[in-house]
């Protein structure tokens, strides 16, 4: 279980101090945390649909979801500021490695027509944002006990610097980026 994080204190530090050329340990980026983010628009209409979406990123992330709630009101969406419209988990530390490993080796495999998550994803300061269409991709899920296919966001913040420090650490992570 622990295996990505053994293999990132050992062979990642490494190979990331060889290829940038960093003097001291501490330099070397490392995954800080991810986060899950689950819109679920038809919650304004209906609050079942939202409990269930929890209930999924809960299944998924091992970890308890936090609902979140509109900032804004927006007429033409109909939704008030305060309507509670979706879910997120923030994971860190064991459960991080942990959900990274299934993501990368378990789930993404399990997409259809899979060619790679797009490389150009990164938002200029490390980070990495990556869009998953279906929640059955992870094998937690049971295909009959869900009530429609949702969608989530997934994003690996990092302590790198520049999107190629980042881009080089989830390669080293084994993300299948797309050539």
């Amino acid at each position: 279980m622990a295996r990505l994080k053994e293999i990132y204190q050992n062979e990642i530090v490494d190979a990331m101090m060889k290829k940038f050329g960093y003097k001291n340990i501490m330099e070397v980026p490392k995954l800080e945390k991810i986060v899950i983010n689950m819109g679920v628009g038809e919650a304004k209409e209906n609050a079942k649909v939202l409990d269930s979406a929890v209930r999924d990123l809960e299944v998924i992330s091992g970890q308890k979801a936090v609902t979140t709630k509109a900032k804004k009101s927006v007429a033409n969406f109909k939704i008030r500021e305060g309507m509670a419209i979706g879910c997120k988990v923030t994971l860190r530390g064991e459960r991080m490695y942990e959900f990274a490993d299934r993501l990368i080796n378990l789930a993404l495999p399990r997409v259809r027509d899979f060619r790679g998550v797009n490389p150009n994803a990164f938002d200029g300061r490390g980070n990495y944002a990556l869009g998953i269409k279906e929640q059955l991709i992870f094998p937690e899920i049971e295909y009959d006990k869900i009530d429609k296919v949702r969608g989530m966001d997934v994003v690996f913040v990092t302590t790198a610097k520049t999107d190629e420090e980042a881009r080089e650490l989830l390669t080293l992570f084994n993300m299948p980026f797309a050539k």
